[in-house]
């Protein structure tokens, strides 16, 4: 994503985003060999970034998930920058704390790794149904998709508060100007939306395949 900041007056950051997305490769694990298992760990991040990036533009309304979301970010970057060789594979945290038996306890990086995953899944839904339907109204997007991706994670309190700070977004037409360059059409926005989701779907299918693999896909929130 720091390449692509240098870029941001040429470039949208969706733009930005597509570019690097489209080069990622993740290794899925195979019946014989689950230890090929491979999610880089800087594209990864990068993505996460791009969503608080969002977060930061939609403004203080935002600010609970926005703290949330960087907290799990900062999680597994103190981690990667401990042995930056080792963890440029995200697998070798879930494989070290499965180990140790820590996956599952207070602050781990695994449970950062479940969050930001389902962040992204989140985003992911909402980009789509925007895509589609510009003008539909935010709080109704907002919800359809916190309904598919967080909601079944959350315990009663956690699913409250989000749905309290969700429905502080901005209009649908205040949050694609967000999105969008300053003279970039609407059509254009919608396409690279669609390219984004295109994208996204299929590394998030494999991302989840490889949380089933250790037992985390299932994680909800205490």
């Amino acid at each position: 994503m720091k390449s692509c900041k240098r870029e941001m007056e040429k470039k949208s950051e969706i733009s930005c985003v597509i570019e690097e997305l489209s080069m990622v490769v993740i290794v899925k694990p195979s019946e014989e060999n689950h230890e090929a298992a491979h999610i880089p760990t800087k594209p990864f991040l990068s993505l996460c970034y791009f969503v608080l990036q969002v977060l930061d533009e939609i403004g203080p309304t935002m600010a609970v998930l926005r703290q949330d979301v960087y907290q799990n970010i900062k999680r597994l970057e103190l981690m990667h920058e401990s042995n930056p060789t080792m963890i440029s594979n995200l697998v070798e945290i879930l494989k070290l704390e499965a180990t140790e038996g820590n996956a599952r306890k207070g602050s781990s990086c695994s449970k950062a790794f479940v969050w930001l995953t389902r962040t992204l899944d989140f985003t992911s839904s909402l980009l789509e149904i925007l895509s589609k339907d510009p003008e539909k109204k935010m709080e109704k997007a907002v919800e359809e998709s916190y309904d598919v991706t967080l909601k079944p994670w959350h315990g009663w309190i956690a699913s409250t508060a989000s749905r309290v700070a969700l429905r502080l977004v901005p209009e649908s037409k205040t949050f694609i100007d967000l999105l969008k360059n300053e003279d970039e059409e609407i059509d254009m926005l919608k396409q690279k939306m669609q390219i984004l989701v295109s994208l996204l779907v299929p590394f998030l299918e494999d991302i989840h395949c490889i949380l089933r693999l250790y037992n985390l896909d299932k994680m909800k929130s205490t």
